[in-house]
């Protein structure tokens, strides 16, 4: 079958590419609504390094997205369920028995955005267990296009199953701290209140007009105003960049001894931290990337909730319809002005 596959071919720069496409037990999904995320940023303004740009271009982007089953050659689906999107293309040598790897980090998984083709297509051929259906909404479009974020969702899912299974159960783990007041820290907060309700959950953000988003957050400090005295038992960084820097310092300083800190932020640059203090305190360090299909369905379950769903929608921003490959530019462009996530009409 022939696709439109809409791809970056270099910063800025978007081509209409005509792709032959197999569909034998595969299902076939139009994507609806799409969301950009930082990494499809980084891509469509060149910034990361050419040699990597080289590497991975020309390739479609986004890898958030929600749609609709148009046939399913493998009987699972019905045609017009909605459906979300898993980015993840599982290893040719994968085994759903084997629970000692997740998904998203075995060798020979792919991602898509990331080396092979996102969801910037006419139409996805995509194995059936990378879809996960939500409930429609047929009253209230709105309360539908926001599956179309659940990826990130599902990674905030994921960070909060892992920290889960590295802590123990007492009370003394319940003093949690996450650093970073954009969409990762805010979304893995919500999660963290939603699956541990009874702990204390306190934000260190930089901008204050952000961090009044955090209302369901026990405390809430600058960082450049983090008390002397302040002190929590773990701590998950959402802050990427040269922000990771400070972000990691900090917590090593004001940790407990043996806490455990999850690492999500993303940063194109070594960042230099303080090992003396860690090993001195005993810390342990995880890091998060990504999610797999449990954390999708667990995600789809959180944000039907509708506390959940009301507390996203207020942060989430319509972009129109893209219709062209202008509109294409029009949203990458638009997503630089809104404060959380921006969700788009994908009608190419």
């Amino acid at each position: 079958m022939i696709n439109c596959v809409y791809q970056l071919t270099s910063p800025k720069k978007i081509n209409l590419k005509f792709k032959d496409i197999n569909i034998n037990n595969k299902v076939i999904v139009r994507p609806e609504y799409m969301s950009i995320c930082h990494a499809d940023q980084r891509y469509y303004r060149g910034k990361r390094p050419a040699d990597i740009l080289k590497k991975k271009l020309p390739m479609a982007l986004i890898h958030e997205c929600c749609g609709v089953v148009l046939k399913d050659n493998t009987n699972k689906f019905l045609p017009g369920t909605k459906v979300v999107l898993i980015p993840n293309i599982l290893a040719q040598n994968h085994d759903d028995n084997n629970k000692n790897i997740y998904e998203n980090y075995e060798k020979g998984s792919k991602f898509r955005s990331s080396g092979v083709d996102g969801f910037m297509q006419e139409l996805i051929a995509i194995d059936n267990n990378r879809l996960v259906v939500f409930d429609y909404d047929s009253d209230c479009e709105i309360n539908n296009y926001i599956f179309a974020i659940t990826e990130l969702v599902s990674v905030a899912v994921h960070s909060v199953k892992r920290f889960l299974k590295n802590i123990d159960n007492s009370g003394k783990n319940k003093k949690i701290a996450v650093f970073g007041d954009g969409n990762v820290g805010f979304l893995v907060s919500l999660v963290l209140k939603k699956i541990i309700p009874d702990s204390e959950i306190i934000i260190i953000g930089r901008h204050e007009e952000k961090l009044a988003n955090f209302s369901f957050a026990n405390k809430i400090f600058l960082d450049s105003e983090i008390p002397e005295n302040l002190e929590f038992n773990h701590t998950f960084e959402c802050t990427g960049n040269a922000g990771s820097f400070f972000a990691i310092n900090n917590i090593i300083n004001h940790i407990n001894p043996q806490g455990t800190v999850i690492l999500m932020g993303v940063s194109e640059e070594k960042i230099l931290i303080n090992t003396r203090n860690i090993l001195e305190k005993g810390l342990k360090f995880i890091g998060c990337s990504r999610s797999g299909f449990e954390d999708f369905v667990d995600a789809v379950k959180i944000m039907q909730d509708k506390k959940i769903k009301k507390r996203i929608l207020n942060l989430i921003t319509f972009g129109g319809s893209v219709d062209s490959i202008s509109d294409i530019h029009r949203v990458f462009d638009e997503v630089l002005r809104v404060p959380f996530k921006l969700i788009f009409k994908w009608n190419l």
